[in-house]
């Protein structure tokens, strides 16, 4: 049986803001507030609640400039560009206060959280087999909307109430025209590559849990700050351009040359400032499985410069034999983007990798496969929770009103561990 995705607030297409109560606070960054919301005048019970992000119009201006892009970006995730695994745009609004936009509620916290709920603070291989599927299927979806996503993150990956992923955070994403062809010298010089004897990887034979695992703490959900970079465009490069619009063109299609990411997550050809396109997400996708499976991330330094040296120059390290898992880390960790698995075709090479045989992906898809993780109903809100919680709603407006977070309005149960900071350069 198909599991259908969660239904959106009954007055998702007419909401307005005097008739909005904040349940919970879901989070709050530099691009602004998410609260969990119900409509008091069509859902009183607070029985549908949704996520509201907003964004103060009297903060920095790059903030409203990214709040639209993202509002547009998921106004094209809608039918027939609809994808099971992408947020839906519920409804939308401007005042002069504030921008505003509701997509669904995910009562099953970030990637993150769950990882840590988890034995060692780690994902088993069939665990991160399922979400890192899922997540494929997004980008490939984003992709062929001609989106590069630009910030995947395990705190950017909601767990929804069926227990399905959906991405979240589209500010950072690009719109880019995608390479018509594949490079048929990129080809040679991968048979070439297959054919010379390969350098062994760096390999660490102690337990699982100590190395990589120190980095963790054990016993908290807390993990290091990691930088977010907004977009910076490398104007000083041939064929400048980036940030919010234009790019460099080639025989290989659009790239980008503005400097933007998660400091963690970040890909070599970013770092270096040569343009970038499609690929860096299968990077970012190689960083999160390889944290999925240690726990840390592979290219973390002691400040962001050792980061970057790492990024460019560092080999990721693993623990015991090889396996089919670690080599589609390390292809997707490839540094030349050329290289990268996942450059050429896309998801379609991805898929075919050996880690996924016998996925039945179009099962996936139709998200009829049991996730291994489904919120309790207690997460997403049981009818006598709603109901205390609508008691405690605050207005809207209210709550912006007040300098600091009042405690009528519990925090979320589930807080991402760890907050991207925005920084303007690197």
């Amino acid at each position: 049986m198909v599991i259908p995705p969660s239904m959106p607030p009954p007055s998702a297409a007419e909401l307005h803001l005097d008739n909005l109560r904040a349940l919970k606070v879901l989070g709050k960054g530099a691009m602004g507030t998410v609260l969990l919301v119900h409509d008091a005048a069509s859902d009183p019970s607070a029985s549908s609640p949704f996520a509201l992000k907003l964004v103060d119009k009297s903060s920095a201006h790059d903030a409203t400039r990214r709040a639209r892009w993202e509002i547009s970006v998921l106004g094209r995730l809608t039918p027939p560009s609809a994808h099971p695994f992408l947020p839906r745009l519920l409804a939308s609004f401007e005042t002069d206060e504030f921008l505003a936009w509701a997509v669904p509620y995910c009562p099953g916290g970030d990637l993150n959280v769950l990882r840590h709920h988890q034995n060692d603070r780690v994902f088993s291989p069939a665990v991160i087999r399922f979400y890192v599927a899922e997540i494929i299927c997004a980008l490939d979806h984003l992709h062929r909307c001609g989106i590069a996503y630009r910030d995947l993150k395990p705190e950017n990956v909601l767990i929804q109430q069926s227990g399905h992923v959906t991405l979240t955070d589209f500010d950072l994403s690009k719109q880019l025209k995608p390479r018509k062809a594949k490079s048929i010298h990129i080809l040679e010089r991968r048979e070439k590559e297959a054919e010379l004897p390969q350098s062994k990887p760096k390999r660490n034979n102690l337990t699982r849990f100590v190395g990589v695992f120190s980095e963790s703490k054990a016993l908290s959900l807390k993990k290091a700050k990691s930088a977010r970079v907004s977009p910076v465009s490398r104007r000083n490069k041939p064929g400048g351009g980036g940030g919010g619009g234009g790019g460099s063109f080639s025989d290989d299609g659009e790239r980008s040359n503005s400097f933007v990411g998660t400091e963690e997550y970040v890909a070599p050809e970013v770092v270096r400032g040569e343009g970038h396109e499609f690929a860096v997400d299968w990077w970012a996708l190689g960083v999160l499985t390889y944290e999925m499976l240690y726990g840390a991330t592979p290219f973390r330094g002691k400040n962001r410069k050792e980061t970057f040296r790492n990024v460019l120059a560092k080999n990721p390290e693993f623990i015991g034999k090889r396996t089919a898992l670690t080599d589609l880390i390390e292809r997707l960790l490839a540094k030349d983007p050329t290289m990268r698995l996942g450059y050429l075709r896309g998801a379609a090479e991805i898929k075919e990798h050996e880690f996924f045989r016998g996925l039945r992906w179009d099962l996936l898809t139709e998200v009829v496969l049991r996730p291994p993780f489904i919120p309790s109903r207690d997460d997403g809100g049981g009818a006598d929770d709603a109901e205390r919680l609508a008691a405690r709603a605050v207005d809207v407006r209210e709550y912006f009103r007040r300098s600091s977070q009042p405690p009528s309005i519990p925090a979320s149960p589930l807080p991402s561990p760890s907050r991207s900071v925005s920084i303007a350069e690197f």
